[in-house]
């Protein structure tokens, strides 16, 4: 296996969400629509560019991931955050370390750009590994209905979330 992490291009939108859609396709707890959701924010003004990743084995790509804006609402105040979703992988590449290789990639392109938290909603036994902690623990709450332990934050910074608290605020093309 060669595997090359690099920005997602336009060019590339079809078959990432090829990569999402059967990434997703037998997934328990999913409702089988990632790849729209990642189109959808592809088109959003929540989107960064250099946040949309690819994972490529001798050229084909067999992998994506996607961070995107969003912000932590405390009252009037907001601090911005970023959400970590969805992160593909093809069914037959899984248990490779291609998730995990993009996961870094897009952690340290995250830090370069200067943002500070990232949010995701995964499995508490695998986003520990990347440094992701119970989001609560910084006051941090879902706005909707999840286990404490499976919705999670990552600091980017030392102390970036020490004075962050709030309700996460997803775009509304999460919802759409």
């Amino acid at each position: 296996m060669t595997l090359r992490i690099r920005q997602e291009t336009e060019q590339d939108y079809q078959v990432s969400e090829q990569v999402v859609e059967k990434a997703f396709a037998e997934a328990e707890y999913s409702d089988h629509t990632e790849h729209l959701l990642v189109a959808n924010l592809r088109k959003s003004d929540v989107f960064v560019p250099q946040l949309s990743l690819v994972a490529e084995d001798e050229g084909e790509i067999v992998g994506h991931i996607l961070l995107t804006n969003l912000v932590i609402k405390d009252g009037e105040e907001e601090h911005e955050s970023l959400a970590l979703a969805p992160v593909s992988v093809l069914p037959r590449h899984q248990k490779k370390g291609i998730g995990s290789a993009l996961i870094r990639r897009s952690i340290e392109v995250a830090r370069e750009l200067g943002f500070r938290s990232v949010i995701v909603l995964g499995y508490d036994t695998y986003y520990p590994r990347f440094g992701f902690k119970p989001a609560h623990l910084w006051g941090i709450k879902a706005p909707f209905d999840v286990s404490k332990e499976a919705f999670m934050a990552l600091e980017l910074m030392d102390g970036s979330l020490d004075k962050v608290k709030g309700t996460v605020v997803y775009p509304k093309v999460f919802y759409e």
